[in-house]
């Protein structure tokens, strides 16, 4: 098993899981991130180098589709479509971008 295994996991299996191994009896007051860290500490798996926490990357990208948006708007209202498909295009790769960021996170 892998610490990407046990991120997919579902909390209530966590749970179960962490009652069995670890012998917690509180295991509700724990959140997932916690649950994962200690069973994977417990189990002998090592954190991925992939794990990305990059919080002000996601924020910018999500400004930016914002702005594109906006754009994309207005380029609908003024019948430009070479603009309107540049932008939609634009928009595109950045949300490809927040979804691999999401990927190589969980």
């Amino acid at each position: 098993m892998e610490w990407h295994d046990l991120h997919k996991m579902k909390v209530t299996d966590l749970r179960e899981m962490a009652k069995e191994k670890l012998g917690l009896d509180n295991t509700s007051a724990l959140h997932k991130d916690e649950l994962v860290a200690r069973l994977a500490e417990s189990m002998g798996i090592s954190r991925p180098h992939k794990v990305v926490d990059d919080v002000a990357g996601k924020t910018a990208i999500k400004q930016r589709i914002r702005a594109l948006k906006q754009q994309r708007d207005e380029a609908i209202a003024a019948h430009d479509r070479e603009r309107l498909h540049e932008t939609r295009r634009r928009i595109h790769a950045e949300k490809h971008k927040l979804h691999r960021m999401a990927h190589l996170t969980h």
